[in-house]
């Protein structure tokens, strides 16, 4: 009987398979050898090897547990070809590395969880692991390097599709809430219970916090975004969608400065690349980082770095702060803080690490651009230079100034109460962070008489945020210590009092804050203010008083849209109160809030909320939907890569059937068409006919307007042109014999 021979797809599966067996087993190798001779780094900066395959394969995040030690998590099913067949396959894994003989570079990796279909995002807290797996979120117990009980958190964490715009990060903040990009929903667990509510909708791939707990991001083509506010102090009015502070662009420059000519998605639009074929602006940022890990010089502290994957290297932005405003300048205008001539360097995301020191998780392959965007540009220059085939690794690197030792990574496993709450002083962000969780989760004895003592001692402005979110997450701040705080002379410090205090307004009689705000409005400053006219309406809730006056004097201090975002924002229900008491006053500033009240108050009536409080989930975002449209419904006959099927179907790439008038095409999906046809000046005698979509009910006009904006850009060289309206039109434009021939479509756009 002679050999059968392995399709395609049973190579797959059987490779699959192999995966699973492998990552089953506890792995220790010879540490490999990397050279880092194609990299360049900012001076006085050094670049090593932490950790790389073997022991890994295509890292997009990482995490640190109270050992120190590195989990990451490796998403081996995308794109591992040059159409992504592979993104079914359930082998991802989330592993855990180890440096066994203590020399600073991994020698052991197992895996903790398997078979996982291209998961993204982990985070340890509450003693175990959260981990995203679309659409779901889990937590799930660490009983021995191995996992326990598992709790589904979230089964709407994230829809089917593309990677690039599913939600990512799981960051838990200075404030106890655990953030996303991608997502406007963040999470926490109180008493056992998982909580979820609505905050702004934040950035693509990657989500960091500076000190003070405001929160940054980016998207493909800007490189740096942020709030000026901290998380839902903007956003805690259901009926008013803040104008101004969310979302901010901090620069308008995305210039980059690569080594070498790399390929990128639409290298030949004009702008895109240079006369030397160099990239000119970012068009893939993505995991960013703001440096809080003590080991690098203090004018690199809260610098901001972030990825550009696309063009192998990593930015580095100064952060400028004036008052609540942030803005951002890139720290060098010729040359980037590490670059590399090393095609393969792919980073995807940043992490400070328990040492000091920057993590970079490379995904170390060919293939960036995920298939749902990729242009037949791109898709034929990766498979002419051989990058697809860049299959199979991934690296963690380091970097860590050259004259600063990094950090001993302190024994949280052991640590007691004095010894946590002395690490909320730690020079290293990551430490005070993690001290500040485990004081939550594990309640040490002695820990919050060990907290108030700290707060009424302690002037760092970093360490009293800690302890005042400590003492929060643990059920035990009260407003005497509350008070306390707002004493201090640090507008950040007073500003997370303020906020804290909006729980506590109900133990007094309003005196104590009539003072409060007086006083601190007193000391004229920007950052206080906002967090005043913040806190406001919680005063108007509470005790009803006239807040005319205060609004008056601020606004006149503040002309910012985000000023009166703040305020709009507090007053949440309070909206017709609040319009009484301005009634009488007239000021450009008070007539402007007045004209914004009065919409608040229509949209209150009409039920229209804020679409963050609506959307349960996003919507799959249009190419990505195009493309499981094409995958179930054209790929048979026109193949995965739209290079057509011999005696079936002709090729699309390329084809003046995509590149041409979205008439045509539309006309084609509606209608159908019959051969004979010309494709690319060659002669295609096609004896079957390609049915029309008209009656098909699975198929709405968006799903075929999406299906167009997918073929458009996969296949020609514009991703744009289709809309509802068009396709309405097109469906009474019906042929005369069932389906279109050549030469009635030609007709039929010629007289257009």
């Amino acid at each position: 009987m002679p050999a059968r021979l392995l399709t395609p797809q049973i190579k797959v599966c059987l490779f699959s398979i192999l995966l699973l067996f492998l990552s089953a087993c506890n792995s220790d190798y010879e540490e490999p050898e990397i050279s880092l001779e194609d990299y360049v780094v900012e001076e006085g900066f050094e670049l090593e090897v932490v950790a790389s395959e073997p022991f890994l394969e295509a890292p997009v995040a990482i995490d640190f547990d109270n050992e120190g030690r590195i989990w990451t998590v490796e998403m081996r099913g995308y794109m591992q070809t040059l159409t992504g067949e592979s993104e079914e396959m359930p082998n991802g894994v989330i592993s855990i590395l180890e440096d066994k003989d203590g020399d600073g570079t991994v020698d052991h990796s197992k895996v903790f969880l398997e078979g996982l279909v291209l998961p993204r995002a982990i985070a340890h807290v509450y003693g175990g692991l959260l981990y995203a797996e679309p659409p779901n979120l889990w937590f799930v117990e660490i009983e021995d390097d191995k996992p326990g009980k598992k709790v589904l958190v979230d089964s709407l964490y994230a829809d089917d599709g593309n990677v690039e715009h599913q939600p990512n990060g799981l960051m838990m903040n200075i404030d106890n809430w655990i953030y996303n990009a991608r997502s406007h929903f963040r999470y926490k667990r109180e008493e056992g219970v998982w909580l979820k509510e609505p905050t702004a909708f934040r950035g693509q791939w990657g989500i960091t916090k500076d000190n003070f707990g405001r929160l940054y991001y980016n998207n493909n083509s800007t490189q740096i975004m942020g709030d000026y506010a901290l998380p839902n102090v903007l956003v805690n009015n259901e009926y008013y969608q803040p104008k101004d502070g969310i979302g901010k662009v901090l620069t308008k420059n995305q210039r980059v400065y690569p080594l070498h000519a790399t390929l990128v998605n639409r290298g030949y639009e004009q702008g895109v690349l240079d006369k030397d074929s160099m990239l000119v602006n970012v068009t893939s940022s993505c995991g960013p980082l703001v440096y809080r890990g003590g080991q690098f010089p203090s004018d690199f502290v809260q610098n901001a770095f972030v990825c550009a994957p696309e063009a192998n290297l990593i930015k580095r932005n100064l952060l400028n702060f004036d008052g609540p405003k942030i803005t951002a300048t890139q720290a060098y205008d010729d040359r980037e803080f590490i670059a590399s001539t090393d095609e393969g360097f792919r980073p995807v995301n940043l992490f400070g690490g328990p040492d000091g020191g920057m993590y970079v998780v490379d995904m170390h392959r060919g293939v960036i651009q995920h298939g749902a965007y990729m242009t037949s540009y791109l898709r034929e220059r990766l498979a002419a230079s051989g990058m697809d085939k860049m299959l199979g690794m991934g690296r963690i690197l380091r970097v860590k100034h050259s004259e600063t030792g990094l950090s001993e990574i302190p024994d949280l496993t052991k640590a007691n109460a004095k010894e946590l709450v002395d690490l909320l002083s730690h020079k290293n962000g990551w430490v005070r962070d993690r001290a500040q969780q485990l004081l939550i989760h594990k309640k040490p004895k002695g820990s919050i008489k060990a907290l108030q003592s700290f707060i009424k001692t302690s002037n760092d402005t970093n360490s009293l945020i800690h302890a005042l979110y400590a003492l929060e997450g643990m059920g035990s701040l009260d407003r005497e210590t509350i008070l306390k705080v707002l004493e201090s002379n640090s507008p950040e410090v007073i500003a997370h009092g303020l906020l804290l205090l909006t729980e506590y307004t109900e133990a007094s009689n309003g005196l104590d804050e009539g003072e409060l705000l007086n006083r601190l409005i007193a000391k004229n400053d920007p950052t206080i203010d906002l967090y005043v006219l913040s806190f406001l309406g919680e005063w108007v809730k509470q005790f009803g008083t006239n807040i005319a006056s205060l609004s008056i004097m601020l606004g006149e201090r503040h002309a910012e849209q985000y000023y009166q975002d703040a305020l709009i924002s507090g007053i949440s229900g309070q909206e017709d109160k609040v319009k009484g008491y301005l009634a009488s006053n007239h000021t450009p500033f008070i007539d402007n809030l007045v004209d914004q009240l009065n919409t608040v108050i229509k949209d209150r009536e009409a039920q229209k909320k804020f679409w963050i409080y609506e959307q349960a989930s996003l919507p799959l975002d249009d190419r990505t939907h195009g493309l499981q449209l094409y995958r179930s419904t054209c790929a048979t006959c026109h193949g995965g890569n739209g290079q057509g099927v011999e005696g079936l179907a002709p090729p699309l790439d390329n084809s003046e059937y995509i590149k041409g008038s979205p008439n045509r095409l539309g006309l084609v999906l509606l209608h159908g068409m019959k051969g004979p046809l010309t494709v690319n000046g060659k002669r295609y005698e096609m004896n079957a006919q390609m049915p029309g979509l008209l009656n098909n009910p699975e198929f709405t006009d968006q799903d075929i307007v999406d299906l167009m904006t997918y073929l458009s850009n996969a296949f020609g060289t514009s991703g744009r042109g289709a809309n509802v309206k068009l396709i309405k039109e097109l469906r009474n434009q019906k042929p005369k014999n069932g389906a279109y021939t050549e030469q009635e479509l030609l007709d039929i756009i010629e007289n257009q």
